[in-house]
């Protein structure tokens, strides 16, 4: 089995992407959202963290998450998230065709397997991630603005005043992210 190296800094903030299976344009469904959400919050009864930033798409989301002083388990606090939101929904979200591996784990078929994990290292490194998770749905061709994706912060920081109602424009900020 592979041995994945995991940034484990406790108290970190940490950028995130996860994956629906087989990328499955799912993830926005109405009733996914809601146990999602139902997840995180139960999830952060027992394990707080902060979310400072977020996007869901059809397919995948991108998240950016500030641990407890002390604490690295984001791993945990996934596992937990991903099965409560695997329990509620296997009935609406499930796949016949599993392969004998996922069925050996236990796994459902909304969630990949694994997620991507990056350490934030600085400010710089905190608004480059925040502004890619915000212009994420434009890049998609979603929507041609960012306010115009409901399932995102960019709302929030619209009325924290940390982001213009403006930004993310697509003819303002195209290429900005390597795309």
């Amino acid at each position: 089995m592979p041995n994945y190296r995991r940034s484990n800094i406790a108290g970190g903030t940490y950028f995130f992407t996860v994956n629906s299976f087989r990328r499955r344009p799912i993830l926005t469904a109405e009733s996914l959202r809601h146990a999602l959400r139902m997840a995180i919050q139960n999830t952060r009864l027992t394990h707080p963290f902060e979310i400072d930033a977020w996007v869901l798409l059809p397919d995948h989301l991108h998240c950016i998450w500030t641990l407890p002083e002390g604490d690295v388990n984001f791993s945990v606090r996934w596992s937990m998230i991903k099965r409560m939101v695997s329990q509620t929904c296997a009935d609406d979200f499930g796949v016949e065709d599993l392969s004998a591996s996922r069925t050996q784990r236990n796994e459902s078929s909304i969630w990949q397997r694994r997620f991507w994990e990056h350490q934030i290292r600085d400010d710089n490194d905190f608004a480059s991630h925040v502004d890619y998770i915000h212009w994420n749905p434009v890049k998609h061709g979603l929507v041609k603005r960012a306010r115009g994706w409901p399932h995102s912060t960019f709302h929030r920081y619209v009325e924290q005043g940390l982001l213009a109602p403006e930004w993310g424009i697509s003819a303002d900020v195209d290429g900005a992210f390597g795309e």
